[in-house]
């Protein structure tokens, strides 16, 4: 008589257990880290349009819509998570945000002349675990910068 073989249907549900938790786990985790990686996009877009302001300031010794136009100084070619944009510019001052779209929407990054960052959550990214900072760019749980 030859033996049967296979698996058991306890053997079976035992794996499919183990699958089941393993992936309650790596899920989560790899959503926090694709949306670390969409944040770069936000941070290192701030960092050279602050660059770009700056220069500009040193050519006309003005931060003004007129010396420093908003689509050339404002702007990020080829964002795809974050849109870019100036606010309170003045000759003296400036703001720069990144606002996040689509998966990003509820992330708020800013710069101003004084190199202050700011991180504004809201909406789902704030039940999600990520919380706004007024002193720094955050760029993973729980609002480290």
């Amino acid at each position: 008589m030859k033996g049967t073989r296979g698996f058991t249907l306890i053997e079976i549900m035992i794996v499919v257990a183990i699958v089941a938790i393993l992936a309650a786990v790596a899920v989560p985790q790899y959503n926090d880290y694709v949306t670390r990686s969409k944040i770069i996009e936000a941070t290192s877009g701030l960092a050279g349009l602050r660059v770009k302001m700056e220069q500009c300031f040193q050519d006309n010794r003005s931060y003004i819509v007129a010396s420093c136009p908003p689509a050339t100084y404002c702007t990020v070619a080829g964002a795809k998570y974050f849109t870019f944009s100036c606010s309170n510019q003045a000759a003296a001052a400036y703001t720069i945000n990144a606002d996040g779209t689509a998966s990003m929407a509820g992330f708020h990054y800013d710069i101003n002349q004084s190199n202050a960052r700011t991180t504004t959550i809201d909406g789902a990214a704030a039940s999600g675990g990520w919380a706004t900072n007024a002193t720094c760019w955050v760029t993973k749980k729980p609002s480290t910068c």
